[in-house]
């Protein structure tokens, strides 16, 4: 007769470790990053090598400071990771600067001084990204158009070259590669839309832009699609639970059509805003972070879908038209009253009044 192993709970085990973890998070990424490479240029490879290298360094620094366990920390890859977040949400030729700051200070201040993985109360990437955009609005904002509608070519060299030079081989600025075909300065979907909104123009009329086709932001969308692809392989390799990525999807969908309803002219489709932007992206990696999200179930469709509300009334009336990374961090500061409002009742005690 076979013995029975008894243990304490929980009995059931993932088997997994935190490296193990952040490791599939960083391949998730692999189809996203593709994509933007093949729309908008090599860079975000460039600014990948650039903000890990910075994070894991910044990581190293900050740990032998503290006197801790380095060689462990490090291998959890939570560093590498939080540097690749970054990467991939800033402008893919901004300077090299950019990256080493918003690397650092995702690391030291927002991770590290609250006591390291386990005890930040914001998501590293996003308040770095925060803290980049506010710092540096014109970096940060210099977004290339997708590469069929520019009006200069850029290799690989020539992306390593702007990043770190501000210009290409051939001496064009990142202003110069801006430039479409018609020799207009061209910016995202979102942020062309709010500026013709402003000047008067009805969303219709603002989308017949050449970096739209119909409501679908040429490249930005095939991108959206792409890290939505490694969001469902990480569902079904259950590193994310669906709660925190579908309520945050459904709610900015249903807050953008109720607003669409109300006026059409005035506010983008709930298809205009799934496809455009980082919606999706941070749905299923940025959102998730188990360290910075709501703990419960319950929790966290709250905590998603508050999000996915938040993005698209920051889109309608402020002044960032993509608008994740700050929905992301109101609602991290939000996570201990959610998670106080839905922690389970303790087994044979009575619901206090």
């Amino acid at each position: 007769m076979s013995k029975l192993s008894v243990a304490s709970s929980p009995h059931h085990h993932n088997g997994r470790d935190t490296g193990a973890v952040m490791r599939i998070v960083m391949l998730a990424c692999i189809p996203g990053m593709l994509a933007q490479v093949w729309f908008f240029g090599y860079g975000v490879l460039i600014q990948a090598l650039i903000c890990i290298s910075a994070a894991v360094l910044a990581e190293i620094a900050i740990v032998e400071l503290r006197k801790k366990n380095t060689e462990r920390i490090i291998k959890d890859y939570s560093a590498a990771l939080a540097g690749l977040l970054l990467a991939i949400s800033i402008p893919p030729l901004a300077p090299w600067w950019i990256a080493v700051i918003g690397s650092v200070f995702a690391i030291v201040i927002v991770k590290q001084l609250y006591g390291g993985l386990g005890y930040n109360m914001f998501n590293p990437a996003m308040a770095a990204y925060v803290m980049l955009l506010i710092s540096f609005p014109v970096q940060m904002t210099s977004w290339l158009p997708p590469t069929t509608l520019t009006e200069q070519s850029f290799s690989l060299w020539d992306a390593i070259h702007t990043i770190f030079t501000g210009y290409t081989s051939n001496g064009y600025s990142v202003e110069q590669l801006r430039a479409g075909v018609d020799g207009i300065t061209m910016a995202t979907p979102l942020d062309h839309m709010k500026t013709e909104l402003l000047q008067g123009f009805t969303v219709q009329e603002a989308i017949t832009a050449d970096i739209f086709n119909g409501s679908n932001g040429i490249g930005w969308t095939q991108v959206a699609i792409a890290y939505l692809i490694g969001g469902v392989v990480l569902i079904k390799a259950k590193v994310i639970n669906w709660h925190i990525p579908i309520s945050m999807i459904i709610g900015a969908l249903i807050t953008a059509s109720i607003l669409y309803m109300i006026d059409s002219s005035l506010f983008g489709s709930p298809w205009l805003h799934l496809i455009n932007g980082s919606l999706i992206m941070g749905a299923f990696f940025i959102a998730t972070d188990p360290v910075s999200a709501a703990t419960t179930n319950k929790g966290r469709i709250i905590f998603g879908a508050l999000i996915g509300i938040w993005i698209i009334l920051i889109r309608a009336w402020g002044n960032y038209p993509d608008a994740v990374a700050f929905a992301v961090i109101l609602m991290n500061m939000a996570v201990p009253l959610i998670d106080y409002y839905t922690k389970p009742r303790t087994y044979g005690h009575k619901v206090k009044k």
